[in-house]
């Protein structure tokens, strides 16, 4: 069997067989096929497509490829959560305790921030200590004793996607949605959950630009995970806007935290509610919908989910007095309010622009392994449909340089646009996909 052999196949349109798509993932993986081979690969599969049977089979390839984690020895039932990514999208940090308050095990790897994309694991590096390296046995033992883990992706875990993924944000072969589901399946299998809650997003600020294009991908990642024995959900949610008002890793948890303690901005509370909601309902503490919804509220108001978030800090090693304490997070040194140059019904509040001034300020990746600022980021204080006064504050800039803070101010005033008459507001979810 040839590399060369499988890349003129698939850019022929012809199907792979297991045996071939095993070979060229297990070969890239140990080094023997070299990045230009890989990049041809992925670039035929980007413009032909997949069948059914061959993104199950790349999956399953990737998913072998590194350490598979068993958690039946852990706990005898975990949910995991993903997002396709967003602006302003810290839901784990808010869902994920909110659920294991409940008696329902967590057990989530999660990413770093590329491009606008906001990474879980950044958000939590804002806090001193936190570790987001730990090893499986680290990973099971945690599970066990606290029933949640929120860390980074293991290296010895699916070391093809690592490898794949990276090689992709190179060669514009992202957005394929063969590649996409075989990337986000292969780490939810790897992990060992047995239940999954996908958090599909649509918009400026996402992959999917539409709800439709969106739903084609959540079908496919549900279909796929149905065929691999687990039970999965997908929502499709809004990302035409940021999600809650914070965009920048340590505001983003400070607003994480204030949603924890029943504050923040209604919009991203709801939607927590929301996804936990159904993350209850997967785990089997609720039957249905109405009593998913009491049961996560409940526990958000007494309190528990805070105490857990508290508890998962401790465990991995991070300092809980700037948890409880936010404004020991970091800081910048630069705080800009911009007042808004008209009065009007904001009309639109460009994601992606959003999440491109933060980018500028330093608060992402252009690419991997960039340095990022935790400090920096931007504070909206409108949200699209809503009655905006000239010269109220209309967003605030968190820098800690000048050039990059009026570069960033002159993005989000153009992100922003404005209605003399009334405009409906966008729906937080568009469709449930079962």
């Amino acid at each position: 069997m040839e590399a060369l052999e499988i890349i003129a196949r698939k850019r022929d349109r012809k199907e792979l067989s297991r045996e071939e798509i095993e070979f060229f993932v297990r070969g890239y993986t140990q080094g023997l096929i070299p990045d230009y081979q890989a990049a041809a690969w992925l670039m035929a599969v980007y413009l032909n497509g997949m069948t059914e049977r061959e993104i199950y089979d790349l999956t399953m390839a990737m998913a072998c490829s590194g350490d598979v984690l068993d958690l039946k020895d852990a706990v005898p039932f975990a949910v995991d959560k993903h997002s396709t990514g967003g602006v302003g999208d810290k839901v784990s940090l808010v869902v994920a305790p909110l659920v294991a308050a409940c008696g329902i095990p967590v057990a989530k790897m999660t990413g770093r921030s590329l491009g606008f994309s906001g990474g879980t694991v950044d958000k939590l590096e804002s806090i001193p200590g936190y570790r987001t390296d730990l090893s499986p046995e680290e990973f099971k033992a945690q599970l066990k004793r606290i029933g949640i883990v929120l860390t980074g992706q293991s290296a010895a875990l699916v070391p093809a996607d690592q490898k794949l993924y990276a090689l992709r944000d190179v060669t514009a072969t992202v957005e394929s949605i063969p590649l996409i589901v075989s990337s986000i399946m292969s780490k939810k299998l790897a992990t060992g959950s047995d239940a999954i809650l996908l958090d599909v997003k649509a918009g400026s600020g996402a992959f999917m630009k539409t709800p439709e294009e969106a739903e084609e991908l959540a079908r496919a990642l549900v279909r796929l995970g149905n065929q691999a024995g687990r039970k999965v959900v997908a929502l499709i949610s809004d990302m035409s806007q940021p999600l809650g008002w914070a965009v920048g890793n340590a505001l983003e948890l400070r607003e994480a935290i204030n949603t924890l303690h029943e504050g923040g901005p209604a919009d991203f509370r709801d939607h927590c509610i929301v996804v936990a909601a159904e993350m209850l309902m997967l785990g089997g503490a609720a039957g249905d919908t109405s009593a998913a919804l009491t049961m996560a509220m409940e526990t958000l108001a007494s309190g528990a989910a805070w105490h857990k978030f508290v508890e998962l800090v401790e465990a991995q090693g991070g300092d809980v007095r700037y948890i409880e304490d936010p404004d020991l997070l970091p800081r910048a040194r630069l705080v800009k309010p911009v007042p808004a140059p008209r009065s009007g019904y904001l009309a639109g509040l460009d994601a992606a622009e959003t999440g491109r001034a933060v980018l500028e300020l330093g608060g992402g990746r252009r690419k991997k392994g960039d340095p990022i600022d935790h400090s920096v980021g931007v504070i909206v204080h409108y949200k699209v449909g809503e009655l905006v006064q000239k010269d109220t504050p209309l967003f605030t800039v968190y820098a800690n340089d000048r050039a990059q803070m009026e570069a960033a101010t002159e993005r989000m005033l153009a992100a922003h646009t404005f209605s003399d008459t009334p405009v409906q507001r966008p729906p937080l979810f568009y469709r449930r996909i079962t």
